[in-house]
């Protein structure tokens, strides 16, 4: 049996479609991203007989109902979507939403003397040459003769019967075929991508979530459109508070909704920590909601499907949706939302370039909220977040097939608990081992998006530890600011002996220090600096650095986890010293994590 069917549609039945409803489009509230200029030319595409591409729609399953009967599943539109917006925008004269969120009409003039079409504009409307818009005579608002005699009128030179001509075939735009490819419902999410993909050229890759996007976008009896909206308008209130009036202005009846009430404390809220956006927001309600991590799952659950029975009821689809619901409302609660971020940046995880992974962020409010669900305590339920944090970033646990993984992280922690499967986890990733070898083997390398590096950051800044060669300035401070990370063995200096980008640039030789600081150390060797940093000190003078005593050095040296030997250290000791100072990090990260 055939997964998918391949046909032909006039425009006028495509149209038709979508006004009863036939095929669901998804209501999303995102602007038309598509130029005029690019409906121009599909117009023009269609006048001329060439192909516009396809559109995609996968129906829904036919659902039964609580008294036995089946109610037939609409096509959702998956791909195609701005299409349709331009012809609706083109021929029926709907209203779009451009990239500022107003509604404005797309109006294509059309010149039958040389068959061009173009976006109408002031020159084009002052031309006697230009029928100002199309959508009245495509749609049958004026006759093809009264169209003719009004434009003879205002050009009495022009050819009539070929001006006639020319109109009769614009007409004939809503005949034109447009392909469409529809989907079985029994396909899994895997082959409707790989069918995407293939057909869409663009390079476009649609994950799951893009899916259930357009699942719960065309669904209006479970509030799903709602719910799309929820997620679409805190996303962007999170980096743009200025959508806030659009809401207010142009979506009243969203604005009613107690999804509002849930969402606009965004508009004064400020994230740059944790900056979720639809897959973000999904994942963590659906991970806390359903115990489950796979976005094909969620598809399947929203459309009523019975795992055991393998058939679709209504009474799974209305549970689903309402538990999708209850998980996006949780997320988005300002009291969650603002507790979590405390707690991440409790643990020094002070600035997203320190967080590698955004499923560990995602994952770990997931964990949040299922065990305030679960009435633990908070002391607690902070201690577990901290270190599940924390270790999921150390060990790279979302960094390959993070669905899969999270799915059964989830899963174990519904049936183990988190104590028991926290503990399972650290002695099977991170026993002696991995902090004696493991680590310090990580800590090997010039890439600063490296977790180990990242988490010892954290753990800095957890320490409240001060920048190098800096009585006062704390590292917290200077990543905030976006301050610059210095060579301990500077780059100039070793530049000068014949080390490579890959040597010099170890994330070892790394350090916060402020920029005075820098400037002043140069290319020193760093014995020559040292001495300078130590003379000034028995000299009562702060210039190369801001430390006045000599205890106050090495502590910062052990605060910063640099080997005592910096003070006699020269080009031919680098190598030690590199491997030296991993052993003392990933020592300071053990301790860090151990205190969580």
């Amino acid at each position: 049996m055939a997964k998918y069917s391949v046909h032909q549609q006039p425009v006028e039945t495509l149209l038709s479609w979508i006004k009863a409803g036939e095929i669901a489009i998804p209501e999303i509230q995102r602007p038309f991203v598509w130029k005029a200029a690019k409906v121009r030319d599909l117009i023009d595409s269609l006048y001329h007989g060439y192909p516009v591409g396809y559109i995609i729609t996968w129906r829904n399953p036919d659902v039964k109902l609580k008294n036995g009967e089946l109610s037939a599943g609409k096509k959702v539109l998956i791909d195609g979507q701005q299409r349709i917006t331009a012809l609706t925008a083109a021929i029926v004269g709907q209203r779009v939403l451009d990239k500022n969120y107003k509604e404005i009409n797309i109006r294509i003039a059309f010149n039958p003397i040389n068959q061009k079409f173009d976006v109408l504009n002031k020159a084009i409307e002052n031309s006697s040459e230009w029928i100002n818009s199309i959508n009245p005579i495509i749609n049958d608002e004026i006759t093809i003769s009264k169209a003719r005699r009004d434009y003879m009128d205002a050009n009495p030179g022009a050819d009539e019967i070929l001006i006639e001509q020319r109109i009769e075939e614009l007409k004939k735009i809503k005949n034109k075929q447009v392909g469409i490819i529809e989907l079985d419902h029994s396909l899994d999410i895997d082959t409707v991508t790989e069918i995407f993909i293939r057909i869409n050229q663009k390079g476009v890759v649609l994950s799951n979530a893009d899916f259930v996007m357009s699942k719960i976008a065309a669904d209006e009896k479970h509030g799903g459109n709602k719910m799309r909206k929820l997620v679409d308008y805190f996303c962007r209130l999170v980096v743009d508070k200025d959508f806030h009036k659009h809401i207010i202005d142009n979506d009243k009846a969203f604005a009613e909704h107690n999804y509002y009430k849930t969402i606009k404390w965004m508009a004064t809220g400020s994230d740059d920590l944790y900056i979720p956006d639809y897959i973000d927001f999904l994942r963590v309600a659906y991970t806390f909601k359903f115990h489950r991590g796979k976005f094909s799952d969620l598809v399947a659950l929203l459309s009523g499907r019975n795992f055991e029975t393998r058939t679709y009821e209504d009474e799974i689809a209305e549970r689903s949706y309402t538990a999708l619901s209850e998980g996006l409302n949780d997320f988005a609660n300002q009291t969650n939302y603002q507790r979590f971020l405390m707690i991440v940046k409790s643990t020094g995880l002070i600035s997203d370039k320190l967080i590698s992974s955004k499923n560990s962020l995602n994952f770990s409010y997931a964990l949040y909220l299922k065990l305030r669900k679960d009435g633990m305590q908070e002391t607690e339920t902070q201690r577990f977040v901290k270190k599940w944090l924390v270790m999921s970033l150390l060990i790279g646990r979302y960094s390959g097939s993070a669905e899969s993984m999270i799915d059964e992280d989830i899963k174990q922690i519904q049936q183990k608990g988190i104590a028991t499967y926290l503990q399972q986890m650290e002695q099977a990733e991170l026993g002696q081992g991995f902090w004696d070898f493991g680590l310090v083997s990580d800590l090997e390398t010039s890439s600063v998006n490296n977790n180990a590096y990242n988490v010892y950051l954290a753990a800095q800044c957890n320490n409240n530890a001060t920048a190098f060669l800096s009585k006062s300035m704390k590292i917290s401070s200077l990543i905030e600011q976006r301050g610059d990370i210095h060579h301990i063995f500077p780059k100039k200096y070793l530049v000068n002996n014949n080390f490579t980008p890959k040597q010099y640039n170890q994330v070892a030789n790394f350090v916060y220090t402020e920029q005075a600081t820098n400037i002043k150390v140069g290319a020193l060797a760093p014995n020559d600096y040292m001495i300078k940093v130590k003379s000034e000190i028995i000299a009562g003078i702060t210039n190369l650095s801001t430390i006045d005593s000599e205890v106050i050095l090495n502590e910062n040296l052990k605060n910063n986890d640099i080997p005592l030997s910096l003070g006699n250290s020269s080009s031919t000791d680098y190598d030690n010293f590199l491997g030296e100072r991993r052993k003392l990090m990933a020592k300071k990260i053990k301790e860090f994590y151990e205190n969580l």
